[in-house]
């Protein structure tokens, strides 16, 4: 279920929530690897990290949109919460929250990204950035970060009679039936309160 709600500065949120096949401690430690988050991340061009800051560049339409950002928490297992530094061409912040899942040794991943979109000069970029729909690039995102987890790599549609719209509706279609005993994802866009 997603909710999205516009205030007047602008800032957003959105959130996801998602079991990964894998104990707290494994999912915490791929996901504590910044420098790889690109690998599953489409928009993501890098992330340098150094100590408790890092630099991240992320495409947008016509070159990149770049930032520093420091971890604010980190507590393996647990929860990795970060935000960007004054002066960032799109002022954010995250948090990602683990913890054992029911099923045992699957672990329960909650993501919450917030970003205030810049300037008029960078709205184009920030669509880009955050995708047309950020819950959907989001969700698109975790489920990469989920297939590399649990199998090693991603799935996809390359070479095959089907294109990715008609693939993505067909998934679509499937995380709206839950299967019996499985937990369904859930997502929510929304405006931040000043």
């Amino acid at each position: 279920m997603a909710h999205e709600d516009k205030e007047s500065t602008g800032a957003r949120r959105v959130t996801h929530t998602m079991t990964i096949q894998r104990e707290p401690v494994e999912v915490y430690g791929a996901w504590r690897d910044l420098e790889s988050l690109p690998v599953f991340m489409e928009s993501l061009v890098s992330v340098q990290e150094e100590g408790t800051q890092s630099h991240w560049i992320v495409k947008a339409p016509g070159g990149t949109v770049e930032w520093d950002a420091e971890l604010v928490a980190d507590v393996p297992g647990e929860v990795i919460a970060w935000r960007s530094l004054p002066n960032a061409d799109v002022a954010n912040s995250g948090e990602v929250r683990f913890k054992r899942a029911l099923q045992g040794c699957a672990t329960e991943m909650r993501v919450a990204l917030n970003w205030e979109p810049p300037g008029r000069a960078l709205g184009a970029g920030v669509a880009k950035l955050t995708g047309d729909d950020p819950k959907r690039q989001l969700v698109k995102d975790l489920v990469r970060f989920k297939q590399l987890l649990e199998t090693g790599g991603f799935a996809t549609t390359h070479g095959q009679s089907r294109g990715p719209a008609q693939q993505d509706a067909l998934e679509e279609e499937r995380e709206a039936i839950p299967a019996p005993g499985r937990v369904v994802p859930q997502s929510r866009i929304e405006e931040v309160s000043p």
